[in-house]
């Protein structure tokens, strides 16, 4: 069975390059604009794993991967961070609010892969 992507991102460019590199990869991938839309589409998605980016409108990556960790339905689901960030005080921040990994942007497709791979084994 196909395992099931959430990706979050506000850029359309990257969604898309996501959702190639994803689908080519053999995952489902379910799409979000921002926080706020991912959270509504985790209700019937049902991810294997998160990947969200930090800099987003309405709801911004820290406060979409704390509305995730509330509810004890999705504790588990490992949430990767794929973000133009690369400061330590974010990155710490992001582990606090209950991230998984961190990725920069841009980001090479193989090394994503096998982060999702890691987290989702």
């Amino acid at each position: 069975m196909k395992k099931r992507v959430l990706t979050v991102d506000d850029s359309r460019t990257i969604r898309n390059m996501l959702l190639v590199t994803l689908n080519n990869a053999g995952f489902e991938t379910i799409q979000a604009e921002d926080g706020v839309e991912g959270l509504e589409v985790l209700e019937t998605a049902n991810p294997d794993v998160i990947v969200t980016d930090i800099n987003m409108p309405r709801l911004d990556g820290f406060g979409f991967i704390e509305g995730v960790r509330r509810n004890d339905r999705y504790r588990a689901i490992p949430i990767l961070v794929l973000t133009t960030e690369s400061d330590a005080e974010k990155k710490n921040r992001a582990r606090q609010a209950g991230a998984t990994g961190w990725i920069v942007k841009p980001f090479d497709p193989t090394k994503l892969i096998d982060a999702i791979e890691r987290v989702t084994a």
